[in-house]
């Protein structure tokens, strides 16, 4: 049975019904990865949960070591990965407590350790559709099957934090067509097309880009809300595909 991943971002710290079985602290050719990889059994599903920026002190975005935690997932077994994260809203539809699938990006990131190749490797992966189309559409089914209002298109800044982006930033952002901002979505996507892993992101806005504003802290905790019902729904349908 393939087991699934969760990469927890900010605003998820677990899924309430995974029944922990274990963790184990691992290590990879590129160091240890954020935290323990932690095994549970949701349904019939093998769950592998990995919060990203670690499970103590939050690190920084800049200073996630990305390639380790790609690296522990596929050595785990993974082959599916969905990771959740949360981000700012740019187009002005956008407000705290949405729910975004984003089918782009645009990494405005650097100076991240973001490939498994070496030098001598010359290797173009394709990288035109960041995310995984057949996963993707597999968070859709599922969110209607549940009613979870889901955006279903839009295009991920992700910028090198982990200062906030001032409104010049964000204004050039909007222009270059993106849509949500946040800091750790790359080289997270392209890491795990290196290794041939189905990877999507769901996002839940927080806040608007490079606004000041009050933020309804109810529409924010339904949005937290449906992302984890969201990710369980996801990993129970892929236990009925396997029965």
């Amino acid at each position: 049975m393939n087991k699934i991943a969760v990469i927890g971002g900010s605003h998820f710290a677990s899924l309430k019904n995974l029944v922990i079985t274990h963790s184990t602290s691992v290590k990879t050719p590129y160091g240890e990865p954020s935290a323990p990889l932690s095994y549970g059994i949701l349904g019939d599903q093998e769950v592998v949960y990995l919060p990203r920026r670690g499970s103590q002190e939050p690190m920084q975005p800049h200073q996630i070591n990305y390639r380790a935690n790609i690296w522990a997932l596929r050595d785990a077994g993974v082959q599916t990965v969905i990771a959740t994260a949360a981000v700012a809203g740019i187009a002005d539809f956008f407000s705290a407590g949405d729910v975004v699938v984003p089918d782009q990006l645009i990494d405005y990131t650097y100076g991240r350790e973001n490939t498994f190749l070496g030098e001598s490797e010359v290797t173009h992966i394709n990288f035109t559709e960041p995310y995984s189309e057949q996963l993707r559409q597999q968070i859709f089914q599922n969110a209607e099957k549940f009613s979870f209002p889901v955006i279903a298109k839009a295009t991920y800044a992700i910028t090198q934090g982990p200062r906030l982006e001032t409104a010049a930033e964000i204004e050039r952002i909007a222009r270059d067509g993106c849509h949500l901002v946040g800091m750790t979505g790359m080289p997270e996507a392209a890491l795990a097309r290196e290794l041939g892993l189905d990877y999507a992101c769901i996002a839940l806005v927080v806040r608007k880009a490079a606004v000041h504003e009050s933020i309804d802290e109810f529409k924010l905790s339904r949005g937290e809300k449906w992302v984890e019902d969201l990710v369980e729904a996801i990993i129970l349908d892929e236990t009925q595909k396997s029965t």
